[in-house]
C-alpha cells in the first residue's frame, strides 16, 4: 500500500464523516455516553475492590466485656481469649480509654460529652489480632461462645457486604458492556451504511474496473474507527470530570469511603477506552461494508 493510497483512504474516511456531520456527531455522542456508563460501573467495582483488599489486611477484632463483669473479671478473660484458635495477640483497652478515643473523634464536640465521663456508659474490652485473616468469620463465632463476651465489632460484616455490592457492580457493568456495546455497533454502522449508500454509484464504479473490496472497504473502515476513537476520547475526559466531581464534591468529608485518585489509573483508563473505541469501530463498520459489497 503506497503513501498516496493512505492518503487516500485518510481522506475518504474522514471526508464521510464530515459529509454526514449531524449522524456523526450523533455517533460519536451516544458511543461517549455508552462508554461513560460502563466507565463508571467499571471505576465504581474498582474503588469498592481496594476497600475490601484494605478491610481483609485488618486482623483485628474488637470485644466488648459483658457490663456486669468487674474489671479484675475483665482482665481474668485475657487468657480464655488467647486460648481460641487463631487468636495471636490480646490487648486490654479500658472503658475510659476508649472514652477518650470517642472523644478525639468528635473534635471541638468533645465538650458536650464531658459530663458522660463520671457515668461512661462504655464498657471494658479487647483489641483481638488474628493470626490468619481468612478464619475471620470463624474466629468471631468462637469468640462471640466465650462467656463473659457480650458482643464483638469487626470489619467483616463491611467486608461481606461490600463482596455482594461488588458482585451486583460488576454483573451491572458486564450487561451494559454487552447491552452498549451492541448499541454501539448499531450506530456505527448505521453511520457507516449512509456513507456508502451515499456514494454506491461511486462504488459500483470502481468495483467495474477492477477495484479490490479491500480497496473499497478500507476508508470505511477508517471512518469507524475514527467515529470510535473520538467517543473514546469524548468518554475520557468526561468521565474525568463526573469522577472529580464525585471525589471532590460528594465523597469529601463523607464517611462513606475514600476512592482513588482519577491520576494513578488515567492511562489504564484512557488504553482501556480507546481500544474499546477501536474495536466498536471496526465492528461496526466492517458489518454494513459485508453486507454492501455482496449486493
Amino acid at each position: 500500500m503506497g503513501k498516496y493510497s493512505i492518503k487516500y483512504f485518510v481522506r475518504e474516511g474522514l471526508h464521510g464523516i464530515a459529509a454526514h456531520g449531524f449522524m456523526s456527531f450523533a455517533a460519536v455522542t451516544v458511543i461517549a455516553a455508552c462508554l461513560l456508563i460502563t466507565g463508571t460501573f467499571g471505576l465504581l467495582a474498582y474503588n469498592i475492590d481496594i476497600l475490601i483488599d484494605g478491610l481483609e489486611s485488618q486482623n483485628e477484632i474488637v470485644v466488648y466485656i459483658d457490663e456486669t463483669y468487674t474489671r479484675e473479671q475483665a482482665l481474668e478473660l485475657k487468657e480464655q481469649i488467647l486460648s481460641v484458635e487463631n487468636v495471636q495477640e490480646v490487648v486490654f483497652v479500658s472503658k475510659e480509654e476508649l472514652f477518650d478515643n470517642y472523644l478525639e473523634t468528635l473534635g471541638e464536640d468533645a465538650a458536650v460529652m464531658e459530663d458522660l465521663r463520671d457515668d461512661n456508659p462504655l464498657r471494658d474490652g479487647y483489641r483481638v489480632i488474628m493470626k490468619d485473616v481468612a478464619l475471620h468469620g470463624q474466629t468471631v463465632a468462637a469468640l462471640e461462645k466465650v462467656t463473659g463476651i457480650a458482643s464483638t465489632n469487626s470489619q467483616k460484616e463491611i467486608s461481606d457486604r461490600l463482596i455482594q455490592i461488588r458482585r451486583v457492580v460488576n454483573a451491572v457493568s458486564l450487561t451494559l458492556i454487552a447491552l452498549l456495546g451492541a448499541v454501539s455497533v448499531f450506530i456505527i454502522s448505521n453511520t457507516v451504511r449512509l456513507a456508502m449508500f451515499a456514494r454506491r454509484e461511486e462504488i459500483s464504479i470502481m468495483k467495474m474496473v477492477g477495484a479490490t473490496n479491500g480497496f473499497i472497504r478500507t476508508p470505511f473502515i477508517i471512518e469507524g474507527i475514527t467515529l470510535g476513537m473520538m467517543a473514546s476520547l469524548v468518554a475520557f475526559f468526561a468521565q474525568w470530570g463526573v469522577y472529580k466531581y464525585i471525589v471532590v464534591e460528594l465523597m469529601q468529608g463523607t464517611a462513606i469511603f475514600n476512592m482513588v485518585e482519577f491520576d494513578t489509573f488515567a492511562l489504564s483508563l484512557l488504553l482501556v477506552l480507546a481500544a474499546a473505541g477501536l474495536v466498536l469501530g471496526v465492528g461496526g463498520s466492517v458489518i454494513p461494508i459485508r453486507k454492501f459489497l455482496k449486493v
